[in-house]
């Protein structure tokens, strides 16, 4: 059974929320909810159940866009008249992609890579429309030089984050934002996985008014 999580928030007025689509971030992250949470209108989340294998010879950016646009039209199987949103984020260093570390070594591996270098951030971004099969997908970069290191740093970082379940292992919300020298590019939120700034717009082009 495909379990869906409701979310509201007070801020939203019942004349506001009457004159809005359905809306369903197509998406379990704890990340990409709380981010949701911030534009205060009401949204219902889905898990997209998809493979999200890399294919033999696809780009980073060609990745996240395929599996951004394949997770909303997963979630549109179920929900035929609502605005879907789909989403992947990937990191890059030295033109390797580097996944979701799962292990503290493995994220000690990660970081220690990492250390003293830049690394690249796409988050894929796609608004579906099941109604009618339209779609808005898009790629929003981001970049992070880290400072240089030292084991000790890094051991003791992973084990107050956690964040064995974020690609580039560290999460730049809470104490990861320690690890960098500087960041460069648009929009924060991208960084944490779902750049609200081009899903506004995006929501905007779709005729949803955030502030209606």
């Amino acid at each position: 059974m495909r379990i869906i999580s409701r979310f509201s928030t007070r801020y939203a007025t019942i004349d506001h929320m009457s004159a809005q689509r359905k809306l369903i971030l197509g998406s379990t992250s704890p990340y990409r909810r709380e981010l949701m949470q911030r534009l205060h209108t009401p949204f219902e989340t889905a898990a997209p159940d998809i493979d999200e294998t890399r294919l033999e010879g696809e780009s980073a950016r060609d990745m996240v866009l395929r599996l951004s646009l394949e997770k909303a039209r997963k979630v549109a199987e179920q929900h035929p008249d609502a605005l879907i949103i789909g989403s992947d984020q990937c990191a890059v260093l030295h033109e390797q992609i580097i996944g979701k570390p799962g292990s503290h070594e493995n994220a000690v591996k990660q970081l220690q890579n990492s250390s003293g270098e830049t690394v690249y951030f796409l988050t894929g971004l796609c608004l579906y429309d099941s109604r009618d099969g339209s779609y808005q997908l898009d790629v929003v970069p981001f970049q992070v030089d880290f400072r240089q290191l030292t084991d000790g740093e890094i051991d003791r970082y992973l084990r107050k984050d956690q964040p064995y379940n974020c690609a580039g292992s560290f999460r730049s919300e809470s104490l990861g934002i320690t690890l960098f020298k500087r960041m460069h590019g648009d929009d924060p939120t991208a960084l944490m996985g779902l750049p609200l700034i081009r899903l506004s717009q995006m929501f905007q082009q779709a005729g949803l008014d955030l502030l209606g």
